[in-house]
């Protein structure tokens, strides 16, 4: 009967009549219009026919792609565009279906007009809104052919443009038809990501192959618009702006993966771009999601080369920065901890030349200047970072960072050997440096808040160390907390000048807060300014330094107290270059007297007592006639003019402390203060911070012992201090530690082990000891009180009654403590 209906045209049924009467004779001619707005017509008079319709073009078309007639392939994918643009009945479903399988059949063709032809369908039939949800449709071959096409190497570059493009095109497509569609396979799930990404990034990456090849000025307009790059950019950013907050680590992972397989951190320019393109294109609320990828990727990548993490590390402050704008969440310190850690195993590596600790056969050796350029990153990205964040949320960043500086202190053991005393060394360079950056353009109106006990404590520990970096470090990064108004760069170099005025300094009067801060801590600051001005390593840039934090504290946390100590404190700095009982070379006492000239000269002016400016500008003209050397023009230069012989330095050429107390005594400072010569207090803490010798310890501690002694003439004096002595002394002092261990040891195991009623019986024996005791006490010192009833005999043959005092009471054993 069918065969017979087929022969026969008017047997036919009316929805094949009306589909063949579409195709012209001739397929240039086109679709047949007035027939194809039959057929349109008929389809939605008959909503139940439309599968019908769509599976017999289905079958006419891959008739004539066997065949080759693709003029007829054409009108049949035209055909197909209208009657889907036009239904939208309940039965579109089974007829999409047909529609499908009609695209899937093009694409799989390998004639690049075909595949065109059917990609541009797919993004027709993308962008219509469907009524009825389907629950059976899958997507996953049209991801696997688009991101193909996206790959493609055809060898006309025009021809290969245009498959890319209908690629790129196709994913968008896919994307839209299914990223919001809960019903629809999960465009999220990694198996198709790691096909959609890929494809996209792969595009992006060949921008400059793709504009630098553009024939001619007058086409460029046009050779943008069928840009690959630009639309795969586009594509990405449609993408993660659709990505919810469960769906971020899938999109972000492939952009990782593809990067590490196409070896794209070392230039880092595609890797910025990429992540650029990622944090303006997601919801700000996800920003954190994107940092807490790359932190974990930057873990995995430990043992990769020094610039793969250099790259990794330089795109994470790029994304930091843009997240920062946003909301970082709880990775503020999840991610200074990261970079920290992975400064110290940079560390180790330099150290060791592996990344295993040892060179054996097959170790890949490390290069020391790979290693340092990863550190410089590491410092930029945590300065860059930190400068982005809130006021509390970086002293809080500061606390962690010096949390991990190795300090010497019997709190923070610090490692041993050449190899530890190194990895210390460049521990402390390196976190100090992070310090430092985090530190800069720091505004904190309270220096309680800025400047914490156990931050200070730390921070002023360090800048007694022998090493000189270490030291500059801690001076600069005091030098950023305390300048507050910017006045730091006009300190930078040390001059004697007759007017201050021309440096335009911003003075501010000293809050209540700052007057706080100083009484608690000025005398631990001047302590260690004078120390550090005794340092014989101490070159050009610690004075500068010194001379800046000096002049700063001055400027913005002086009264009247803290300049009368100051000046005490730069006169005993003077009396240590006169004395020299350290011993310093020319250079540094040269750079004393120096040092003590231009802050002189600066305090004077600021305080504009005229009698003290006169007595300053005195001693400064009779320098510049008679000792040139003593002044910061001659000293601080790239080649100082200094003398040889500094001993039997005339009065005239020192600032004198009597003749500065009586000037300003004169006008309303303290001048019995200002009598008294500065000397510092050493404490353990400074001794400990200095790395000396054990012996010279040992010695120091006796020295300030005998020295604070009420009985200082009635003591014996101090026992020699001999190789024996400190033999003796270092091999009690573990063998006391060792009974001490022993003995904590025995009460574990006995608590451990023994039985409950051996431990209550223990308890309670301590417990009546405790109650006998206290009942001696108390005879010792109080009396019974009186009874209640006053004083009575026995009568009656009756015993007399008496009110227990509260501390004769029997308590339970639980009571006691």
């Amino acid at each position: 009967m069918y065969g017979v209906c087929g022969c026969c045209g008017a047997l036919r049924p009316r929805y094949k009549r009306l589909v063949d009467n579409i195709f012209p004779e001739d397929p240039e001619d086109g679709l047949v219009k007035t027939n194809m707005e039959k057929l349109t017509f008929y389809a939605l008079s008959a909503p139940e026919k439309l599968d019908r319709i769509g599976a017999y073009l289905s079958e006419r078309l891959i008739r004539d792609v066997g065949r080759h007639r693709y003029g007829y392939v054409c009108i049949a994918m035209e055909a197909l565009d209208q009657l889907l643009m036009a239904c939208h009945c309940q039965s579109i479903n089974l007829f999409v279906e047909s529609f499908l399988k009609m695209v899937a059949k093009l694409l799989e063709s390998e004639k690049p007009n075909l595949q065109i032809l059917g990609t541009n369908s797919f993004v027709k039939f993308a962008n219509i809104e469907e009524d009825t949800p389907s629950y059976h449709r899958s997507y996953d071959f049209f991801v696997s052919r688009f991101s193909e096409m996206c790959h493609s190497s055809h060898e006309d570059l025009e021809i290969k443009t245009k498959i890319r493009m209908s690629g790129i095109k196709g994913l968008q497509g896919v994307v839209r038809k299914t990223v919001n569609d809960e019903l629809q396979a999960n465009i999220w799930d990694p198996q198709h990501m790691d096909k959609i990404v890929p494809s996209l990034l792969f595009n992006l990456q060949h921008v400059e192959e793709a504009e630098s090849r553009s024939p001619s000025p007058l086409q460029a307009p046009e050779k943008e618009k069928e840009n690959p790059a630009e639309l795969a950019e586009r594509c990405l950013r449609e993408l993660l702006g659709r990505a919810a907050f469960g769906n971020i680590k899938n999109a972000i992972k492939p952009v990782l993966i593809h990067l590490d397989n196409h070896s794209l951190w070392e230039p880092k320019v595609f890797a910025i771009r990429c992540f650029k393109i990622i944090m303006y294109s997601i919801q700000p609320q996800h920003s954190h999601l994107v940092i807490q990828q790359l932190l974990g990727h930057l873990d995995a990548n430990s043992r990769s080369a020094a610039t793969v993490r250099a790259g990794i590390v330089e795109v994470l402050s790029e994304a930091a920065v843009i997240a920062a704008t946003g909301s970082v969440g709880p990775t503020v310190l999840e991610m200074f901890n990261t970079l920290l850690r992975q400064l110290r195993l940079s560390i180790d590596y330099a150290l060791t030349g592996s990344y295993d600790g040892a060179i054996s056969l097959g170790t890949k050796i490390i290069k020391e200047h790979e290693e340092r350029m990863f550190q410089e990153a590491v410092i930029k990205t945590i300065g860059s970072f930190a400068s982005t964040l809130p006021t509390y949320q970086r002293s809080e960043v500061i606390l962690f960072i010096m949390s991990k500086v190795p300090l010497p202190s019997l709190h923070h053991p610090m490692e041993t050997g050449r190899t530890g005393e190194n990895r210390n060394r460049l521990t402390q360079i390196m976190l100090l440096k992070s310090l430092l950056q985090v530190s800069t353009g720091f505004q904190s109106n309270n220096m309680m808040s800025a400047l914490p006990s156990n931050f200070l404590d730390r921070l002023l520990s360090t800048a007694l160390m022998e090493d000189a970096e270490i030291r500059l470090f801690v001076l600069e990064i005091l030098i950023s907390f305390i300048d507050r108004h910017g006045n730091r760069h006009k300190f930078s170099t040390i001059s004697t000048l007759s007017d201050i005025s021309i440096l335009k300094l911003k003075v501010d009067k000293c809050s209540r807060q700052d007057t706080i801060f100083m009484k608690k801590h000025s005398q631990q600051l001047y302590r260690h300014i004078y120390l550090s001005c005794k340092e014989e390593t101490n070159l050009q840039k610690h004075y500068e330094a010194l001379y800046g934090l000096l002049a700063l504290i001055s400027i913005e946390l002086a009264n009247e107290e803290v300049v009368v100590d100051l000046i005490r404190l730069v006169l005993a700095v003077q009396d240590v270059a006169q004395v020299n009982e350290e011993n310093l070379p020319v250079y540094n006492r040269c750079a004393l007297y120096a040092l003590g000239a231009a802050y002189l000269n600066l305090i004077s002016q600021l305080t504009t007592v005229p009698a003290f400016c006169q007595h300053i500008h005195e001693v400064i003209e009779t320098r510049k006639k008679e000792a040139p050397y003593m002044l910061p023009e001659d000293v601080f230069v790239e080649r100082p003019r200094l003398t040889h012989n500094l001993d039997g330095v005339v009065i005239e050429l020192l600032f004198r402390q009597s003749k500065i107390s009586e000037v300003l005594g004169g006008s309303g400072y303290n001048a019995d203060r200002l009598c008294v010569p500065y000397i510092p207090q050493l404490t353990d803490e400074d001794r400990l911070s200095k790395r000396k010798s054990i012996g010279e310890t040992i010695s120091l501690q006796v020295e300030v012992e005998s020295r604070n002694s009420p009985e200082k003439e009635e003591r014996v004096p101090a026992e020699e201090i001999t190789y024996e002595t400190l033999k003796k002394a270092i091999v009690d002092s573990v063998a006391v530690e060792e009974q001490e261990r022993e003995r904590r040891r025995q009460v574990v195991e006995k608590f451990q082990k023994a039985p409950f009623e051996e431990i209550a019986a223990h308890c309670g024996a301590r417990a009546s000891l405790l109650q006998s005791k206290l009942n001696q006490i108390f005879e010792i010192t109080i009396r019974p009180p009186p009874s209640p009833s006053g004083t009575i005999t026995a009568a009656y043959g009756q015993p007399q009654n008496h009110s227990i005092p509260v501390y004769e009471m029997k308590f339970p054993d639980l009571c006691v403590y």
